[in-house]
């Protein structure tokens, strides 16, 4: 063996147990074992049908891969949650397509996959008939729970391809049921990992990994149901992909998939040629690390442009700490999510063509790339959250200088930190069982450049999720709704207002009590933040009432609408309050955060704030106070309306004198901002802010509120944490245009989300 093969190798060990190595290797670089024969040749005279055929069948082969986990396994989460996705790939893991289910995982199948190659391909070998399971975060898993199974396809003694699929398990250990662990101290606290095995031979299932596999589950004949649905799938499609390949030849079918990649890379490259080189970041927080911490945690993501490539970064995230971090694939497989929404949308699930120019360079030892044995199992619903949608902020902000671009801007959608319930306890049979309430993945879509959000309109992250029926949970678990609905003045608020999100309430049915966990963060600082003057959407909120009157009113016949209807105590829940207990009368109410709004409130056509306020999304109150919309039973007034947006502006302003430039546009950077010669300006009146060598914002005049200003469903953040978070807004001194909002920290300088290179 080489030296280089060794070393290459040691680096890879380095990274399971310490997580110091980035994982991302390219195609070229692999060290693969001399055993293993690589099918690479392609033929290049594809014509358009046959390469339309073939490159339909191939995502219609994937699409069906996820449907097949769904009718095999008998989970909620594969059923209703779709927390699960399929992927093929080339023979040396790069992407062809994706599937439309959860997102993230497909980002962190390649890093797996690239790891089997060179840690498995000498011993125990790749073979014909092999799959792979792999679930350890430090080589490519989301969290323990995303189990991963790699198929290799072969065509006679050469690797053709990968097939693989990753879906959520309903428990593979840990001090919790249900393996999402709260109060974990690091990784020994939780589910069981395993770097990819080898637990299928010759198309065989081998027993005596699959017994190692399932001991540490609650629930193995669950968790050995998802396994087969996950072979299934990974079968079905490798059949499927193989009869491609014996329709029209080995080299058309290879050729097709290198033809998807390049044709990608070439939109791409078109793409980072019409957009102007330079570095744009956000800032979000996250809150709770483990119970009892009141902090905050920072979470900066940067996104450098030049030329054709991209690098994204997170230094200046927070240390790692407590029970809410993510690994380094978890970081990625969250951006990855973004590039595909944002950069890749026009080719349908393929981002493997732009991931050729596209750098990934982690900060080891943060929250979001953090170092073993770190605690990860929360991952999804926390850290990687927090590292997927500032990316939507940073890259949105990059493509707004293209006027086709722009359009394909989306602001931060509902959901952005998961509001989890984590439920156990003897269910309505009398079994055991542990759950997490699902309902918030209906969250909410946030506003576009174009138009406004989607009310409880899913995750952008997962594009065919939806809520599961009530009557499915209830038939599932035992619990009883008494209402879900969309909230008033939940979505966040401007020129186009992000979509509302829901709020659920249930009480125990045909069981004594029900043993909850609660893990959340965004409860005290808005995570979904507006952008280009955006406000944000409604923080998470758990509502709590013991020793309710809901029976009584029950037997009454009288319906529950709201949990404030109802006598009894209200609890304060904390963000990871562990082991507290649920009995017949206790009512319990989960919101989950709403989207972020896009441009100036005060910039909304006077009749969609009339129309919202008919249609109860948005409440009178807020239209006037936030919109600047007086109304008089029902009706705009429009005089007072132009009065009150003329003095709203007139306050913005402040004192100083300004300067206006003359010179031409160079670029338009935000809906609010220009580029003129070398200065930003405004973009209504173009006052000047800064040099473009500066921060724009130095220019603007500056207020500091109070973050519960910034949505009427905020409450007062002291109620979970110890730090002053404020809804800082940056106005021009020309106009009162609002330029942008901040949500920081109110000792935090003001963020310098954009700056230009060329």
């Amino acid at each position: 063996m080489s030296e280089t093969k060794m070393k290459r190798i040691s680096e890879l060990q380095d990274l399971v147990f310490d997580g110091v190595t980035n994982p991302y290797v390219p195609p070229a670089e692999l060290n693969i074992s001399d055993k293993l024969k690589l099918h690479s040749e392609f033929g290049s005279d594809l014509d358009p049908v046959t390469f339309e055929v073939v490159r339909h069948g191939m995502w219609n082969i994937n699409e069906e891969h996820g449907g097949t986990i769904q009718r095999v396994s008998g989970s909620p989460i594969a059923m209703y949650a779709l927390d699960l996705n399929p992927t093929i790939m080339t023979e040396d893991a790069e992407f062809v397509y994706v599937g439309p289910y959860m997102q993230y995982m497909s980002g962190v199948a390649d890093t797996q996959v690239k790891w089997t190659l060179e840690n498995r391909s000498e011993n125990p070998g790749i073979n014909d008939g092999d799959m792979f399971l792999a679930n350890d975060p430090w080589v490519g898993a989301a969290h323990q729970q995303d189990v991963m199974l790699l198929c290799p396809v072969f065509w006679g003694d050469r690797l053709f391809a990968w097939i693989t699929n990753c879906l959520h398990q309903y428990d593979i250990g840990g001090i919790t049921p249900g393996s999402f662990c709260p109060n974990a101290r690091d990784s020994f606290d939780e589910g069981i990992m395993l770097p990819p095995v080898k637990i299928l031979e010759n198309m065989k299932i081998r027993k005596d990994i699959e017994d190692l596999y399932l001991r540490s589950s609650r629930k193995p004949d669950m968790v050995a149901l998802d396994f087969r649905a996950q072979v299934a799938g990974n079968m079905n499609a490798r059949k499927r992909m193989l009869d491609l390949v014996e329709r029209y030849g080995p080299k058309t079918v290879k050729g097709v998939m290198r033809k998807v990649i390049d044709d990608g890379e070439k939109t791409y490259l078109d793409k980072m040629a019409r957009l102007p080189d330079g570095v744009w970041k956000d800032r979000t927080y996250i809150e709770c690390a483990e119970p009892g911490d009141r902090s905050t945690h920072r979470v900066v993501l940067t996104v450098r442009k030049e030329g054709r490539k991209l690098t994204f970064e997170n230094h200046g995230t927070a240390p790692q700490s407590g029970a809410m971090n993510a690994t380094y694939s978890g970081w990625r497989g969250s951006v990855i999510v973004a590039i595909n929404q944002l950069l890749c949308w026009d080719q349908n699930f393929a981002p493997g063509g732009a991931l050729r120019h596209i750098n990934f360079d982690p900060t080891l030892g943060t929250l979001n790339c953090a170092r073993h044995p770190a605690s990860v199992s929360t991952a999804p619903i926390q850290a990687m959250e927090i590292s997927l949608y500032p990316a939507y902020n940073a890259i949105s902000k990059m493509i707004y200088a293209d006027p086709e671009m722009r359009e394909d801007i989306i602001c931060i959608g509902g959901t952005s930190q998961w509001p989890a319930t984590i439920f156990r306890g003897k269910d309505q049979w009398g079994e055991n069982y542990g759950y997490i309430l699902v309902d918030p993945i209906g969250g909410a879509i946030g506003a576009f450049s174009t138009g406004d959000g989607i009310s409880t309109g899913g995750q952008a992250r997962t594009p065919i999720c939806k809520m599961p029926n009530v009557e499915h949970t209830e038939q599932d678990f035992p619990v009883l709704f008494l209402y879900r609905k969309e909230m008033t003045d939940s979505g966040g608020a401007g020129k186009f207002r992000g979509g509302l999100s829901a709020e659920s309430c249930f009480i125990p049915h045909n069981t004594e009590k029900i043993i909850h966990d609660t893990l959340s963060s965004g409860n005290a600082t808005p995570t979904a933040t507006g952008m280009m003057g955006g406000y944000p959407g409604a923080t998470n909120g758990y509502r709590f009432k013991r020793s309710s009157d809901v029976l009584e009113r029950m037997a009454d016949s009288h319906l529950v609408e709201d949990v404030d209807e109802l006598s009894g105590e209200d609890v304060t829940l904390e963000l990871r309050q562990i082991e507290f207990l649920q009995t017949a009368s206790d009512v319990y109410a989960v919101l989950c955060s709403a989207a972020g709004g896009f441009g100036d409130p005060l910039d909304r056509e006077p009749e969609s704030v009339r129309a919202d306020v008919e249609q109860y999304s948005v409440t009178a109150e807020a239209a006037k106070q936030i919109y600047g919309v007086v109304l008089a039973e029902g009706a705009i007034d429009m005089a007072a309306t132009e009065a009150l947006r003329s003095e709203r502006r007139a306050q913005r302003k402040g004192n100083g004198s300004v300067e206006r430039s003359d010179e031409p546009v160079v670029v338009e950077l935000t809906e609010n901002l220009h580029l003129r010669g070398g200065n930003y300006c405004c973009a209504k009146c173009a006052t000047k802010l800064a040099q473009r060598d500066s921060n724009y914002k130095d220019g603007c005049v500056c207020e500091d509120h109070a973050v519960s200003s910034s949505n009427p469903l905020i409450g007062d953040p002291v109620r979970f944490i110890d730090d002053d978070p404020v809804f800082r807004q940056f106005f021009c001194p020309g106009c009162g245009s609002l330029i942008e909002n901040e949500v920081a920290m109110r000792t935090d300088p003001y963020l310098m989300d954009l700056s230009l290179t060329s």
